[in-house]
């Protein structure tokens, strides 16, 4: 039995984009740092929220980039001059990346106690009936 990748499959016709989709992601760096959620908000919202303690709002940054959004956090060392008997805080950069789907727009992003919230916004498509007519050959 031979077995079909997605975008081989014959139902699904123009898919090829969404298996590379797949295999991007999956090869995109997964360290679990920062933590996050992805919650959705409502049948057409969503929010992903990072956990960034310690990270100001000019450290972080967000960008769209081929539809994917990719938040980055870069913090400063201000450890000079300081004795640290235990130093169990790292100051280390960060990049996460989510691939949005077609039609999935980036709303606003919110700092609140530690936590960075990203809203995303997906559009409704409407329904489209076509009719094909057949002509004699």
């Amino acid at each position: 039995m031979t077995k079909l990748s997605l975008g081989t499959h014959p139902f699904l016709l123009g898919f090829e984009e969404l298996e590379r989709l797949v295999e991007r992601t999956a090869k995109s760096g997964n360290e679990g740092y920062p933590p996050y959620n992805i919650e959705q908000t409502s049948q057409t919202t969503y929010r992903i929220t990072l956990a960034v303690a310690g990270f100001a709002e000019a450290d972080l940054s967000i960008t769209v980039e081929d539809n994917q959004l990719v938040i980055r956090g870069r913090q400063s060392d201000d450890s000079e001059g300081r004795v640290f008997l235990h130093r169990g805080i790292a100051a280390r950069q960060f990049q996460r990346s989510f691939v949005l789907a077609e039609g999935v727009d980036v709303g606003e992003a919110i700092m609140e106690n530690g936590l960075l919230h990203v809203d995303l916004s997906r559009a409704v498509p409407e329904s489209v009936v076509q009719t094909i007519n057949i002509r004699k050959g």
